[in-house]
């Protein structure tokens, strides 16, 4: 397996997570491309979760970069474990996809009706389709009503029939698509697949790489049955090392004691999907506490805040921030695990860098 797995603790695994994952700012096709994969979330609290991924990790990023330059990337938005942005090459992995639901007569007609009508129009806002086709309402997951347009082109989008060609005010613009074939066999997919989920949040331990690869269902269920064959096959054969009571996995060509591996100086707030911390039981093993995220919180039962960005700082997680703009002005409010910040004059500064870069990203004024 490449590493003595006695040379391995959960420092080096923690410097090897972070340092890895925060890559010199390279382009943005590039960073896409490195990463492979960037959540997404809707919330701008400040700033949407793939923005807020991005700018850690692109030169000279801005919020809503990626949703401007979109059209001209060779990035789709689709699903993966989750939903959000990926190079096209990995898309093909799980296309042609097949949904768990299949659907009736009426609904495959109504689909073929829209896919037509897209194809013969070019680029379409979900108001013009919604303008032609009167679908009416539909339940939703969460037991209220929704239009049944919208419920239709998601559906659609989910099973290759259409793209997603850009974004107006947030909405999607779909157009047609026809996704190129991948000439590798099912199983060769499931591999390709797993090392693109490790490769993203590596180091991993065993329990959460079982639930990655339950979560690859989501993008490519009609693989399941080979994904957990992969899976079996890929915990005897993958670099590993029993830290602390657990196995973990990274990549081959990795070794976490490596000296490659260094920690900077910076101070950064994370986004609450940032692979450095998407992991939360391998967030807790690293850093000693629990972060929730609690936008979807009561607000009498939050403990961090709506939209708590980790802060991280020479490899730790020391606390978090709920960060916002106020009269053009970003506001910030910390707080830290041990209660205060380190006494270190070095954080002062690092966090007031951190402040001073957030709000170019955001286009404010600093913080006074």
């Amino acid at each position: 397996m490449g590493v003595n797995s006695k040379t391995i603790t959960i420092e080096d695994l923690r410097r090897h997570a972070v340092a890895r994952s925060l890559f010199k700012p390279t382009s943005l096709p590039q960073a896409i491309q490195r990463l492979g994969f960037v959540q997404a979330d809707p919330i701008r609290a400040p700033a949407r979760a793939q923005d807020l991924t991005l700018r850690h990790r692109v030169k000279d990023y801005r919020a809503g970069d990626l949703e401007r330059r979109y059209a001209r990337l060779a990035v789709e938005e689709d699903c993966l474990v989750n939903y959000g942005f990926l190079p096209r090459e990995h898309l093909k992995l799980m296309h042609p996809r097949s949904a768990k639901r299949s659907w009736d007569a009426k609904t495959r007609a109504q689909a073929a009706e829209i896919q037509a009508f897209v194809q013969a129009h070019g680029a379409c806002h979900p108001r013009e389709i919604q303008a032609e086709f009167q679908l009416g309402a539909t339940r939703n997951a969460w037991g209220g009503s929704s239009n049944a347009t919208t419920h239709l082109l998601d559906a659609m989008h989910y099973r290759g029939l259409l793209r997603v060609q850009q974004r107006e005010q947030g909405q999607r613009v779909y157009s047609a698509v026809v996704h190129e074939a991948d000439p590798r066999s099912p199983h060769e997919k499931a591999q390709a697949l797993l090392e693109l989920v490790l490769a993203k949040y590596a180091p991993l331990p065993s329990r959460s790489l079982g639930q990655l690869c339950s979560l690859l269902g989501y993008g490519a269920p009609h693989l399941r049955s080979e994904l957990r064959q992969t899976l079996a096959m890929a915990r005897k054969t993958w670099p590993q090392a029993e830290v602390e009571g657990q196995t973990w996995y990274w990549p081959e060509g990795e070794n976490p004691s490596s000296k490659r591996w260094k920690l900077d100086e910076a101070a950064r707030l994370l986004a609450p999907f940032d692979p450095i911390v998407w992991d939360r039981l391998r967030f807790e093993r690293f850093w000693g506490w629990a972060y929730r995220f609690e936008a979807y919180t009561p607000a009498p039962k939050r403990k961090l805040g709506y939209y708590a960005l980790p802060l991280l700082w020479r490899g730790e997680v020391i606390g978090w921030g709920n960060v916002s703009a106020t009269g053009g002005r970003l506001q910030a409010q910390l707080g830290y695990v041990q209660g205060y910040p380190p006494p270190d004059p070095a954080f002062a500064k690092a966090l007031e860098q951190e402040l001073s870069k957030l709000a170019c990203f955001l286009g404010l004024e600093e913080p006074g």
